[in-house]
């Protein structure tokens, strides 16, 4: 019998609060569906990213019992070849939701195999390749930078050529506190008060059609911005992520950015564990290990709706 409706659950990746992280949208499938109709799901969800997940088996496991899985991510106007949060989403619903008690779970994706791994009851570990970028120059480089930071000085320009991710390193001073301004308490003293430090970082609202106007090569799918955080923090450095060559105006938190930001910052540290935070309206948190040409991306995630939507 034809099925005419599927299961979807949304999860809230990379944070362990509801309306915060990155949510993405996941369709477990008994069986498959055709890509138009993934690519119409994945429109009607309107996230960025909507994941369908499949057994890779005979017909014979469930997603109870097995432990290899197909997984695809869709955005809402594109396939894409690597996607950290819905990946992590996916892994949660199947350890979470339909009851999977095995300890490692495996993705079949088009960026190869993927591992989940439960790390106690709250935490998933993703096991990821990793995506070092190089020292990178165009044309319309300028161009892209103006439009992306505008005043702001850039201390390094690197790019992903396997992830097409372009890495925009902000300038250090910009990771000092700033706008400390003095008022008055209720006791009548003057105290300062000083603003967040990667506020500059934050405030960047670069405009998407420009973007998609500069850079028509396809060279560059998506620009990270990143900053290196002061001593003080408990984060190692911040980042944001835009994407409108995918349909994603930006991503709140980006597990594949990731991939690219940790060899990076490998190279500042000389380190091989990291804390970041991705500095979207909806923020989220990432623990960061580089063994040998893989990347550990340790997240939280919170469990928002559990649902159907009709097919037919």
């Amino acid at each position: 019998m034809e099925q005419s409706s599927v299961t979807v659950f949304v999860v809230d990746a990379f944070t362990n609060e509801l309306f915060s992280g990155n949510p993405a949208a996941v369709c477990c499938l008994e069986n498959d569906i055709p890509d138009t109709l993934k690519s119409k799901i994945a429109a009607e969800m309107n996230l960025s990213e909507t994941a369908f997940a499949t057994i890779d088996t005979d017909g014979s496991e469930t997603f109870e019992k097995s432990t290899k899985f197909g997984l695809r991510w869709f955005t809402p106007s594109h396939e894409v070849d690597l996607c950290g949060h819905a990946t992590l989403a996916t892994a949660a619903v199947i350890f979470h939701k339909l009851g999977n008690k095995e300890k490692t779970i495996e993705f079949k994706t088009r960026s190869g195999i993927l591992k989940a791994i439960q790390e106690g009851e709250s935490s998933i570990t993703l096991d990821f390749p990793i995506n070092p970028p190089a020292p990178y120059e165009a044309e319309n480089l300028p161009d892209i930078v103006r439009i992306v930071v505008g005043n702001l000085e850039i201390q390094e320009v690197q790019h992903s050529a396997t992830t097409k991710k372009l890495l925009l390193r902000l300038a250090d001073k910009y990771n000092r506190f700033v706008n400390s301004r003095r008022f008055a308490s209720a006791s009548g003293a003057v105290q300062e008060h000083a603003g967040m430090h990667r506020q500059d970082l934050e405030s960047l609202s670069p405009s998407l059609q420009d973007l998609l106007a500069v850079e028509k090569s396809g060279v560059v799918k998506g620009v990270i911005v990143t900053l290196q955080t002061n001593d003080k923090e408990n984060f190692d450095f911040y980042s944001r992520y835009f994407a409108p060559w995918v349909g994603i105006p930006e991503d709140p938190v980006t597990g594949s950015a990731h991939t690219v930001l940790a060899p990076y910052w490998q190279t500042v540290y000389n380190k091989h564990h990291f804390r970041a935070r991705q500095c979207s309206k909806r923020g989220g948190d990432l623990n960061i290990e580089i063994v040998e040409q893989r990347v550990k991306l340790t997240g939280q995630v919170a469990h928002v709706l559990e649902g159907r939507i009709r097919i037919k």
